[in-house]
């Protein structure tokens, strides 16, 4: 029961943001992201019906950061506004303080809010604080990322990362797959997509729908 008044709580709180609240249009999208995130710690740490005790931190998936850290080499801007907020954020996270590593990158949003590094980076952080899960704050900020510059291939290229690592193959591809589309044939990332989408497609097998041709 607790969960439905916490649930209804965010809803409104959200709700009140975009539609009553004095904020500016630019900065609606954080504050959403914040609350979203208060509420996916809750989920995490929070039991409501058991008496409180000490929690585990959340640890960062697998071979997640591994993949950021490789991947962002070629689709950021290592030495933009970004950076500091990022290496900070990456440093968190790799000590098991994935809020921490998200708050880190809300702060930097406050001063950039329209860089794409950091809508993509807090997108990351988000996934790692949910265990590897896409959340909606999580989607939230990879939408964010897109819409501030629709020709990035981070933000696809990351949420479909996260996507897979939750267990989502067929949304991967299908995310993978138009930023295949639309990738120059001499991008850095794409040899590296290419091999991640042969990869997701071999173990999808006959699930998979036919590919539509893609552009050389």
């Amino acid at each position: 029961m607790i969960w439905l008044w916490v649930i209804l709580a965010a809803l409104l709180t959200i709700a009140g943001i975009f539609w009553l609240g004095k904020l500016p249009a630019a900065a609606r999208p954080l504050a959403a992201a914040a609350v979203m995130l208060g509420l996916a710690g809750y989920a995490l740490e929070g039991s409501p019906s058991l008496p409180g005790k000490p929690v585990a931190t959340a640890a960062e998936p697998e071979g997640f950061g591994e993949a950021i850290t490789d991947q962002r080499q070629g689709m950021a801007d290592r030495f933009g506004p970004a950076a500091q907020w990022l290496g900070m954020s990456d440093g968190f996270a790799r000590t098991g303080k994935t809020g921490l590593a998200a708050q880190t990158l809300q702060k930097g949003l406050e001063k950039y809010p329209d860089n794409v590094d950091l809508w993509v980076g807090l997108g990351n952080a988000l996934v790692a604080h949910g265990g590897g899960v896409m959340s909606p704050a999580a989607a939230l900020a990879f939408d964010e990322a897109a819409r501030r510059d629709p020709t990035h291939p981070a933000p696809p290229f990351f949420a479909g990362l996260a996507l897979a690592q939750g267990g989502d193959l067929k949304g991967a591809e299908a995310v993978w797959s138009q930023l295949l589309a639309r990738s120059p044939a001499d991008a850095p990332w794409r040899r590296d997509l290419e091999m991640r989408l042969s990869q997701l497609r071999q173990a999808l097998g006959p699930q998979l729908p036919p590919a539509a041709p893609t552009e050389p």
